[in-house]
């Protein structure tokens, strides 16, 4: 299970976040240029650090991408000081840009077999999987595809989930819920805008909203059974079910998509 999630942390790291980054014009002039060129910098270490047994340099390999995360934070907080008034789609945009840094944080824990704040170190690779995908890809959705509820539901959700790791199932089971209607407004969005577009991009925008479906049903469900009785897969499964499907199926396929719509 920890080979596919490693797996799936690497895709976010090196394909989808670098990706997504080049879909924000508003945080550089040349933002293609400046987008991929520096976060590879951070992004490798980071990546190779998952592979490498924990210990001194995955930790310092881990620490170099964790500072990688907090210059999206500062391209946030510039974004932010320059346009002085916050939107929702500006709500979902410095959730995406600011959920990597929580992901990195677990990965140095994690690397340094340190169960920050009492999570243990399986908890602590889910979570850096989680903010990379429910994460920035799910907010950067909400940003370039959806408005109002849509947007504001995906990073609403994101947040309410992250308190419920320290407040309880309960908590984490309506963020849940909430993100979880959030993704799904996402998904009717993306569909109503594959009607638009050239056939490439209508699939892939399509397979990007359509696997929300049954992935975000699968969340539900393992959120549910953690607070009354009533069955979830199993956590080996929802790694290769919701996990998988989510990385692949809703966000590189999404962001590939915007990139074709974005270069016509």
């Amino acid at each position: 299970m920890i080979v596919l999630v490693h797996a799936v942390v690497s895709l976010g790291m090196l394909i989808v976040v670098p990706l997504g980054l080049t879909l924000l014009p508003t945080l550089g002039r040349h933002p293609l240029t400046i987008s991929t060129r520096w976060w590879f910098a951070f992004a490798v270490p980071g990546a190779v650090a998952l592979w490498l047994p924990r210990g001194a340099v995955s930790i310092v390999l881990a620490s170099v991408y964790f500072v990688g995360t907090l210059v999206l934070i500062a391209l946030a907080a510039r974004h932010f000081f320059h346009a002085r008034t916050v939107s929702t789609r500006q709500v979902a945009l410095y959730t995406a840009l600011a959920t990597p840094s929580i992901a990195a944080l677990a990965l140095v824990a994690e690397r340094s077999s340190y169960e920050l704040f009492g999570f243990n170190l399986t908890v602590l690779s889910l979570t850096v999987a989680h903010f990379h995908f429910a994460g920035f890809a799910a907010a950067l959705m909400a940003y370039l595809a959806a408005d109002g509820l849509a947007a504001v539901s995906v990073p609403l959700g994101t947040a309410i989930v992250l308190l419920g790791f320290f407040l309880g199932d309960p908590v984490e089971l309506v963020g849940a819920v909430v993100l979880t209607t959030g993704m799904w407004l996402v998904g009717w969005n993306l569909w109503k805008r594959s009607q638009r577009v050239d056939r490439t991009t209508a699939i892939l925008l399509t397979v990007s909203g359509s696997v929300l479906v049954l992935t975000m049903l699968l969340a539900i469900s393992w959120a549910l059974g953690h607070v009354v009785d009533t069955p979830y897969l199993p956590l080996e499964w929802m790694v290769a079910t919701h996990g998988v499907a989510n990385a692949v199926g809703f966000a590189l396929c999404g962001v590939l998509a915007m990139r074709r719509e974005g270069a016509r």
